[in-house]
């Protein structure tokens, strides 16, 4: 009875959290969600009330987020970069991707957001120890720290999540099932 958990949603339909099932009762008795989705093979009962398990419950009232402080780590650039070289466009794949200091490390460049790129590994070993001007390199973009989190905030195995849960999830790969090799 335990292992059924519900995905919360915000009022705008954005996955918050995994809360137990118990929990999601609560939150429906108090008024605070409606039920989006049940499960079809589990029942609540009552001397008075008979009810299916929510799945999936959304609450009435929008609440904000907790501002999340944006770890820098290579895959978090290359996610803000979207896996493509900053100086030809290319998207080789991760194997293929590394980073660089748009000012060298040996010029006094820093790693942090606003001097690091995704770049690929023939752009890479251009570039050298030289600055994009040098190497008559052009930057796609001005690389920024993100002010949102790269990636996704809530990360499922994707076996692992209730069948209920994949309308209100974004997927990073395809998700397959018979529907979607008709």
């Amino acid at each position: 009875m335990s292992t059924y958990k519900v995905l919360l949603l915000n009022s705008t339909y954005e996955p918050l959290r995994v809360i137990s099932w118990e929990r999601a009762i609560c939150l429906w008795f108090e008024e605070k969600v409606e039920i989006v989705t049940e499960y079809s093979d589990f029942e609540l009962k009552s001397v008075s009330l008979t009810i299916k398990c929510p799945a999936v419950v959304r609450l009435l009232q929008y609440v904000r987020g907790k501002k999340h402080r944006v770890k820098f780590s290579r895959v978090n650039v290359f996610s803000r970069d979207k896996y493509e070289c900053q100086y030809c466009g290319a998207s080789p794949g991760t194997p293929n991707l590394t980073f660089d200091h748009v000012l060298p490390r040996s010029r006094g460049g820093t790693t942090v957001w606003e001097n690091i790129v995704t770049c690929c590994l023939p752009c890479n070993a251009k570039k050298g120890s030289k600055t994009p001007e040098e190497a008559r390199m052009k930057l796609l973009k001005k690389p920024v720290k993100p002010t949102w989190t790269p990636g996704s905030k809530m990360t499922f195995a994707l076996p692992h999540a209730p069948d209920e849960w994949r309308d209100f999830l974004y997927w990073n790969g395809e998700v397959e099932n018979d529907e979607a090799r008709e």
